[in-house]
């Protein structure tokens, strides 16, 4: 990339890969948006405000939704929505969240945004919320089992999965699995614990990349594939470089690792890398 970035968001639009806010160069907020068209980054736009990490950002048609965050370097959260319109290259606001949060996790589900975890100022929390952009409102559904910060959460199979996760020292190896129909979760097959890994849909399972485990004082350069067939988790080829906050998104048929922190326990001020990584695990797309 062009900018070093750490707790940020990443989006891919199908044609694109956009990286947004978090923090870079002697851990100061960047501000630059970088759009990725499979060969080449250039700046896009720049974000509204004095800057987030640990937002996250959504894409329904043309629209980019980074929703909450934690404010510039701090643990203060957002409930701020921001909106850009990929076509008019233009900056909007949408419904605010009800409660600000910064840390969570966000998928699409059947054309709704639904977040999942994070924290505000005080504690972590295992708040669910689905913003429908139809009605421009946010609804209160079913909480996970308990508060996580840095989940990861993946749309897989008309049900979302929530990964990992952490709060204070302790991280956590839960999977979540939300049925939507019945606003109900239910557990899934454990990982070992870890938080802020990156985790899609892919080659018709779910991939998890990197993170960090706090029990080990490390980052992860571990690569989880969920095997369909036994319904648990094997080893696929590690990353090349170990990193939290390193966010994980399709293009093209290659899943995309763009940016994060090789360093523990710098979340909210780390320099970040402007390193990306391209894994394929199969032809598809």
């Amino acid at each position: 990339m062009l900018h070093a970035r750490s707790a940020h968001a990443v989006v891919s639009t199908g044609d694109a890969i956009y990286a947004i806010g978090g923090t870079g160069a002697g851990g100061q907020p960047v501000l630059d948006v970088e759009r990725f068209d499979g060969t080449q980054w250039r700046d896009e736009t720049i974000l509204p405000g004095e800057g987030l990490n640990a937002p996250t950002a959504s894409v329904i048609g043309r629209r980019i939704y980074v929703v909450g965050g934690f404010k510039t370097t701090t643990n203060v959260p957002s409930s701020e929505v921001l909106v850009y319109d990929i076509d008019a290259h233009t900056w909007s606001t949408a419904a605010s969240l009800a409660e600000p949060r910064g840390g969570h996790a966000a998928a699409v589900l059947d054309g709704k945004i639904h977040i999942i975890g994070g924290g505000n100022s005080r504690s972590t929390l295992a708040n669910h919320s689905e913003y429908d952009p139809a009605t421009d409102r946010w609804t209160e559904r079913a909480p996970l089992s308990r508060s996580k910060g840095s989940p990861a959460l993946v749309s897989y199979n008309h049900q979302l999965y929530s990964i990992g996760g952490r709060s204070g020292p302790g991280d956590f190896g839960d999977v979540e699995i939300y049925h939507p129909q019945s606003d109900l979760w239910t557990a899934g097959t454990p990982v070992e614990p870890r938080g802020t890994a990156g985790a899609v849909a892919y080659c018709g399972t779910i991939y998890v990349f990197g993170g960090e485990s706090q029990a080990r004082k490390s980052t992860l350069d571990e690569v989880l594939r969920l095997n369909p067939s036994t319904n648990q988790w094997d080893h696929a080829t590690p990353m090349r470089a170990p990193r939290n906050y390193g966010r994980a998104v399709v293009l093209r048929g290659a899943v995309w690792l763009v940016g994060g922190n090789p360093v523990v326990g710098m979340s909210h001020s780390a320099s970040g890398s402007t390193l990306v990584e391209r894994f394929v695990a199969c032809s598809q797309q």
